[in-house]
C-alpha cells in the first residue's frame, strides 16, 4: 500500500473462523500476530511486525475502553447538581450557566473533528494521551476561574480534551471488530456511556456534601490522571503504520467528503445525533426542573437521576443478548419507534400535569431505555461501512452527536426550564431520529451483518470475540 494514497485497497473477502483451537479464553493475543497485513500478505504468510504488547482480554478491553469513554459523560454531567451554586457564585442567570454546558459540547464536537483524522494519521495512542492531558489541565484551571466567561472558555477546552477518549475508543473497536461483534462490544461500552451520564450527577451531588463545586472538577482532574496512567501502560497501539492515512488537509477533506457521500452513513449518524439530543435536553434541563419545579434537593436529584441508569443499563445489556437473535437494524427500528411513543407520552403528561413527578419520570425512563437500544446499533452500522477511515468516521459520528446536543441543550432553558419544555425537547428529538431512520437510512434495505468483515489486526480481535 502506498502511504501517500488517499484510499486504501479493499481487502479480499476472508471468512474468519472464530472457533479455532489456538484461540482459547486463556490465550493472550498479541497485535503483532497479523496486524497490518493486506489480503495478499495474508495469503503469502508475510507478517509485518507491529507490537509485542498483549491485547487485553475481552473483559479488560471493555473496562479499559469504558473508563476512557466515560471521561466525556462525566465531564458533561457531574457538575449538574452544582449549577445553581455556580450561578449564585458568579451572579449568572440559569440560561447563562446552561451555556457552559453548551460550550463543553461544542468542545467535544469540534475536538473530535480534529482528533479523528489525526488518529488515522499517527495512530491511536498519541492523540489520546495529549487530549487526556489537556482535560486534566483545564479541569484544574476551572477551579480558579475568576468569572463566568473564563469558566465557560475553560469548559470548552475541557471538552476538546475529553473528545480524544470518545474518538479513540470507537476507532479501537473498529480496528478490531465489525458487524455483530462490534455491536456487541459497543453494547458493553454503552453500559458505561449510558451509566456515566446518569450516575454522574449522583456522584456530583454526594461530593457537594463535602465540598463546593470546585470539588467536582478536582475529582475530574484526578480521574483523568488515573485514566492517563492506565492508558499509558495498558492500551497498545491498534492501528499499524501500514494502515495509517496521511495527515494532510486535502486527504482529510477527501475522507470527510467520502463519508458525506454515503447517504446511509450520514443518516445513521444523524439518527444517533437526534437520539443523543433528547438525552442532552434531559441533562441540561433536569437539574432545574426537578430541583426548582418539583422541590428536590441536590442529593435527591442525584438519586433520581441515577435511578434512570437502571433502564439505560438494562437496555444496553439486553441489546447484547438480542444481537444473538436479531440484526442491529431490526433492534434499531423497534427501539426508535418505542422512543418516539414514550417521548410523546412524556410531553402529554408534562403538559397536563397528570401524575405529577411520577408522570414525568416514568415515560422519561422509558425513553432512556429506548435510547439504550438505539445508541449501540446506530454507530455499529455506521462504522462498519468505513473501516479504512475508522478514526475519521468515529470523529464525525461523535461530532454530530455532541454538535446536535450542543444545539439542543439551551432549548429547554429557552422554552421555560420546566417539565413541559424538557418533555417537548425530548419528544421532538425522538421524532426526528425516527424520521431520519425511516426516510434516509431505510434499515430494511441494509445488508445483514452476519459475519465480521476482514480487518487487519484480527488475530487479536478473534480471541477477544471468542471470549465474548
Amino acid at each position: 500500500m502506498q502511504t501517500t494514497s488517499v484510499r486504501e485497497p479493499e481487502h479480499p473477502p476472508v471468512r474468519l473462523d472464530l472457533n479455532r483451537p489456538e484461540h482459547t479464553d486463556g490465550d493472550e493475543p498479541r497485535l503483532g500476530d497479523d496486524a497490518g497485513r493486506s489480503g495478499p500478505e495474508r495469503c503469502k504468510g508475510k507478517v509485518p511486525s507491529l507490537s509485542t504488547t498483549a491485547v487485553p482480554s475481552r473483559t479488560r478491553l471493555a473496562l479499559l475502553l469504558g473508563g476512557l469513554i466515560a471521561l466525556g459523560p462525566l465531564t458533561i454531567d457531574m457538575y449538574l447538581p452544582a449549577l445553581p451554586g455556580i450561578a449564585g457564585e458568579f451572579a449568572a442567570s440559569a440560561s447563562t450557566i446552561q451555556l457552559t454546558l453548551t460550550g463543553t459540547l461544542v468542545g467535544l464536537a469540534a475536538g473530535q473533528l480534529f482528533i479523528g483524522p489525526l488518529a488515522d494519521a499517527v495512530g491511536r495512542r498519541t492523540p489520546l494521551l495529549i487530549g487526556t492531558t489537556l482535560h486534566i489541565v483545564s479541569s484544574l484551571l476551572i477551579m480558579v476561574a475568576p468569572n463566568i466567561a473564563v469558566f465557560g472558555a475553560l469548559r470548552v477546552l475541557q471538552g476538546v480534551g475529553g473528545a480524544a477518549g470518545a474518538v479513540v475508543a470507537m476507532a479501537v473497536v473498529r480496528d478490531l471488530f465489525t458487524g455483530r461483534p462490534a455491536a456487541t462490544l459497543l453494547s458493553r461500552l454503552m453500559l458505561v456511556m449510558g451509566a456515566a451520564p446518569v450516575l454522574a450527577p449522583t456522584l456530583g451531588g454526594e461530593l457537594l456534601r463535602f465540598a463546593d463545586w470546585r470539588g467536582v472538577f478536582a475529582f475530574l482532574a484526578l480521574y483523568g490522571a488515573a485514566i492517563l496512567a492506565l492508558l499509558a501502560f495498558a492500551l497498545p497501539e491498534t492501528l499499524p503504520a501500514e494502515r495509517r492515512r496521511p495527515a494532510r488537509i486535502g486527504a482529510t477533506l477527501v475522507s470527510y467528503g467520502t463519508l458525506f457521500k454515503d447517504r446511509t452513513f450520514v443518516g445513521l449518524i444523524l439518527m444517533a445525533g437526534f437520539a443523543m439530543a433528547g438525552m442532552f435536553g434531559y441533562v441540561s434541563g433536569s437539574s432545574f426542573v426537578f430541583q426548582e419545579q418539583f422541590g428536590l434537593d441536590a442529593q435527591q436529584f442525584g438519586l433520581l437521576f441515577g435511578a434512570g441508569a437502571i433502564f439505560l443499563i438494562g437496555a444496553t445489556q439486553g441489546n447484547a443478548a438480542l444481537l444473538r437473535y436479531f440484526e442491529p437494524k431490526q433492534i434499531l427500528l423497534v427501539a426508535s419507534i418505542a422512543g418516539t411513543v414514550s417521548g410523546a407520552v412524556l410531553a402529554a403528561l408534562a403538559a397536563t400535569g397528570v401524575g405529577g413527578l411520577v408522570g414525568v419520570v416514568a415515560p422519561l425512563w422509558a425513553v432512556l431505555a429506548a435510547v439504550g437500544f438505539m445508541l449501540p446499533n446506530a454507530p455499529a452500522l455506521a462504522l462498519s461501512r468505513h473501516g479504512e477511515r475508522a478514526g475519521t468516521a468515529a470523529a464525525l459520528l461523535g461530532a454530530v452527536q455532541f454538535g446536535v446536543g450542543a444545539l439542543t441543550s439551551p432549548v429547554v432553558g429557552l422554552l421555560g426550564n420546566d417539565a413541559l419544555a424538557m418533555g417537548l425537547t425530548i419528544a421532538g428529538a425522538q421524532v426526528l431520529a425516527l424520521a431520519v431512520l425511516v426516510v434516509v437510512v431505510r434499515p430494511w434495505t441494509l445488508a445483514d451483518l452476519e459475519e465480521p468483515t476482514p480487518v487487519p489486526g484480527k488475530a487479536a480481535a478473534e480471541a477477544v470475540v471468542e471470549a465474548a
